[in-house]
Formats: C-alpha cells, structure tokens, sequence
C-alpha cells in the first residue's frame, strides 16, 4: 500500500462523496431514536441516556464473537415493531448517510423478524420502502433472509423481494449468523429470487470458510457480504485457488471492517484482510454493517482505511468506484453518483 497520508494533508471525509452497499437498518438506529421507540413500546433498555446506550450497543457487540454480536438486535427488532417506527428508521438512515457524505445507499432488513410482534413481512418492507422514499436519496432496500430460519421462511422472503423488486427493493441476501448454516441449506430463496430477476448478494467467508463465498456464488450471488475468508484458505494453494475463481466469478465484496474485528472475523484493522483482497484484484467497497452496534461511520471507516491500514487515497476512490459500479441500484443512479465520485473525490 502506498503511504501518502504521511505527505497529504488529511481530507474533510464527510465530504467526500462516498458508497454504502452494506447496512442493517436494525443495526444503525440513531441511540435517541432507540430509546424512544423502546419507551414507546416499553421495551426494557440497559441505559436510558442515549449516549450510555450507544456505548452498550457497542460494547455488546466489540466481544470477538458473532453470535453475540447480534444479541444486540432483540433489543432493536422489538423497537421497531410497528408500521410508523419502520418508516422512521429508514427515513433517518437514508438521511444520516446523506449526511456523510454517501451519494448512493443500500440499506438490509429482515421483514420476517418483525412477525413475532404482529407485523406482517408485507407491512414491514413497505413502511421501510415509504421512508426511504421520503429522504429523496438514491437509495434502495435489501430483503434478507435469516440464514438460521428453516427454508420455508427463507422463500417467503425471497418472495417478498420479488413482490416488491420493482418499488425499491433492489435485491436479496441471507443473513445471520453464518458457521453451521451453509447457503445451501437455502438455495431455493436463492433460486426463486435469481429467477425473478432480483440480484443476490449473500453474507459469506465471514465466521466461516472461504469456500462458502465459492457456495454462495454457485447459488447466483454476484455480491458477498464480507467473504474476507476468502483470502485466508488453510494453505497457500487452496487461498490461490479461492481467489482465482472469485476472480473468474467477477464478485463483489461488501467489506466491513470494523464491524469484522468485533465480531472476531479480523484480528484488527491494521491486519483486516482487505489489504490482500484488494492486493489481489479482487472488487472490494468499504462499509458499515451496523453503526450503532459497531459505534462507526463511513467517514470514520474510510479515514481508518486511510490512517490505520495503509489506503492511499486513490485506493480509497476506487473502493467507492467499485461500490458504484456493482450497486443494485438502477444504472441511472449508478451513473448519477459515479459522476460525483469522479467530480468531487480528490486524489492529492
């Protein structure tokens, strides 16, 4: 990696027009919204200062372990629970990586998790597609699947992205927590989804092996959730052997990196595998997973790729150009933001 952040003065990185191909709502509510919603709902929290709640959220999920990563979740899944706290949610989202400086965003939800509180899937996506539409950003939602679910349910969410692909749902994932659930176990959503003409993303190589990057791929995904495994095979010739056929497949990579050394996926970020990834050739954006549990920014991920790990500016660019450039959004966004990104983000 170059090291021109020791010989350029450091940007202003919010202004610096950005990409987001990989957000939870669930996971990136404003603290002060939580804890209204909660109250609201009476939804018991372990703070009730807003900033003492953030704090929570993210010690909770910094412990090295996926699993109880997503812990977290039970405490904004109920939050959300009703029609009006799906709109808010989303409209503040788009409205808050507007803020950062994004000129497009894709923002993940599982309708399905919302249904034990009397919502059903339909409701859930169109309260979330209504306030990601108040925003007027170039934006669009993801329908996951939880990977932990049995099939049945995956296909229905599968279905709900195909009801909606042409009001803002711009694609499907499985999600949730990975090591055991293989995206096999799932490849009839994935096949309902693909043969509608949804474009598939799937969350792969993060607690598990890089050969389920290559799995998921074989099921239609084109965009892999985090799949930095994907880069550390158990020898030298199987790592090749990934990575070559990764490249062949033309993946996308949604890397998240703070959000990866909390869940234990990296070491760190001075030795998060998105150095190799790029080293290789292979198409990586940088993302946020989650900003409340894992307490970041895009800005604030770009500036660490950037002062903690070695990016050059001009990598930094063309993580946001391949974000762009293998968004789900319509080519017309695509193109629209790409133009900003070329217009608006220096290289020094």
């Amino acid at each position: 990696m170059s090291g021109d952040k020791k010989t350029s003065r450091l940007p202003v990185w919010p202004a610096l027009p950005k990409v987001l191909l990989h957000e939870h709502l669930d996971g990136g509510l404003r603290p002060s919204t939580l804890l209204e919603l909660c109250a609201a709902r009476g939804v018991p929290v372990p703070e009730t200062d807003a900033g003492k709640l953030a704090l929570w959220m993210h010690a909770n999920a910094d412990s090295g372990s996926l699993e109880r990563y997503l812990k977290g979740f039970a405490i904004t899944v109920a939050a959300m629970a009703s029609e009006a706290a799906c709109e808010r949610v989303a409209f503040e989202a788009a409205e808050d990586v507007r803020a950062d400086g994004c000129v497009l965003a894709e923002f993940r939800m599982a309708p399905l998790l919302l249904e034990p509180f009397g919502l059903s899937g339909e409701a859930v996506v169109e309260a979330v597609l209504a306030g990601l539409a108040r925003s007027r950003f170039r934006c669009g939602l993801i329908v996951c699947g939880m990977r932990t679910d049995n099939p049945a349910d995956t296909i229905r969410s599968a279905r709900l992205a195909v009801k909606y692909r042409d009001r803002g749902v711009v694609g499907f994932d499985l999600a949730g927590a990975e090591k055991y659930y293989p995206p096999g176990d799932h490849a009839e959503s994935m096949r309902i989804a693909r043969e509608a003409g949804v474009s598939l993303t799937c969350h792969a190589g993060e607690s598990d092996g890089g050969e389920r990057v290559l799995e998921a791929a074989s099921l239609g995904a084109t965009r892999i959730g985090h799949g930095i495994r994907i880069v550390r095979g158990s020898t030298p010739d199987e790592t090749r052997a990934w990575v070559e056929k990764a490249l062949e497949l033309d993946l996308h990579f949604e890397v998240c990196p703070s959000s990866n050394v909390h869940t234990g996926a990296a070491e760190s970020l001075e030795k998060h595998p998105i150095r190799e990834m790029v080293a290789a050739g292979l198409s990586v954006s940088c993302n946020t997973d989650n900003r409340l549990m894992s307490h970041v920014t895009l800005s604030g991920e770009m500036e660490a790729l950037h002062t903690r790990t070695g990016f050059s500016m001009a990598q930094l660019k063309d993580l946001v150009r391949s974000g762009v450039k293998r968004s789900f959004l319509p080519q017309a966004d695509r193109a629209a933001a790409l133009a900003e990104v070329e217009a608006n983000f220096p290289i020094t």
